[in-house]
């Protein structure tokens, strides 16, 4: 299952969209689709558990889990440092 899967995967189990996570765009806005501040720690949390990191506190922000692109993102940080976040 490929990054995009997994994190679509774990948004449909933990975001509580109202709409289905198939049809959003890799761009597509998180919280226009109903992610809400409470869903998106349990996606966060979920995200963690699932690929075995921890986000730094400069990730910890509404940006983060705006998109899919940006839990992306945010993911190649947690593993490269060097690289940085839009």
């Amino acid at each position: 299952m490929s990054e995009d899967e997994r994190v679509r995967s774990i948004l449909a189990e933990y975001g509580h969209l109202a709409v289905d996570v198939t049809s959003l765009s890799h761009d597509d806005n998180l919280y226009a689709a109903g992610l809400t501040s409470h869903a998106s720690i349990n996606v966060m949390l979920a995200v963690e558990d699932a690929f075995g990191v921890e986000f730094g506190q400069e990730l910890i922000r509404r940006s983060t889990f705006e998109s899919i692109s940006s839990i992306c993102d945010a993911l190649s940080v947690t593993r490269d440092p060097d690289v940085s976040v839009r």
